[in-house]
């Protein structure tokens, strides 16, 4: 069986979409999701899920979210294989030692086109630093994220697509849940 990563959008933040994480792991068992954990209380969960792919089983957590918690968010899933490349090819490698709490991975949705991204490069009008490919970015908020003018909202308005992200501590944590 697979192992799969799992990271909540937008939940318990601020007061905002509130779940128990023990209800989330509930939802993995119900859905026929194996071995569930989670990590913190910002919705980052590992499990383990069969042939499924990540487009699957993201429509499968969302269905069933909003069917049995009356949440209404995004799920965005990563195999462990795809979690430990995204680790390896981190371009930021410095700005990780440097910095951890201030990397941030982020995943989307769907993969911007080369316009996107350099129009994501000209919003920046602060001291961060983005670098994409594909479904995965990694951000360097020196000043740190929550003073920052470059915000999710922002993030998704440019590339055109929706994401959601964690720092790299937080990364490597559920790097460590997988087992890698």
């Amino acid at each position: 069986m697979t192992t799969h990563i799992a990271l909540v959008r937008g939940i318990n933040v601020g007061g905002n979409k509130q779940v128990a994480m023990a209800d989330l792991r509930q939802l993995l068992a119900a859905l026929g999701l194996a071995d569930g954990q989670s990590l913190l209380q910002s919705g980052n969960l590992v499990f383990r899920g069969g042939a499924r792919s990540n487009d699957e089983l993201e429509r499968l957590l969302e269905a069933g979210a909003r069917a049995r918690l009356g949440l209404e968010t995004e799920f965005f899933v990563r195999t462990a294989a795809e979690w430990r490349a995204i680790i390896a090819g981190n371009p930021l490698r410095d700005e990780a030692k440097r910095g951890p709490g201030y990397l941030h991975v982020l995943l989307l949705k769907d993969g911007p086109a080369a316009k996107e991204w350099k129009a994501l490069d000209a919003a920046i009008v602060g001291r961060e630093v983005v670098r994409g490919r594909g479904t995965h970015a990694y951000a360097f908020y020196p000043d740190g994220a929550g003073r920052s003018r470059l915000t999710t909202a922002l993030i998704d308005r440019t590339l055109r697509t929706r994401v959601t992200g964690r720092n790299w501590n937080t990364v490597q944590r559920i790097a460590a849940l997988t087992g890698a």
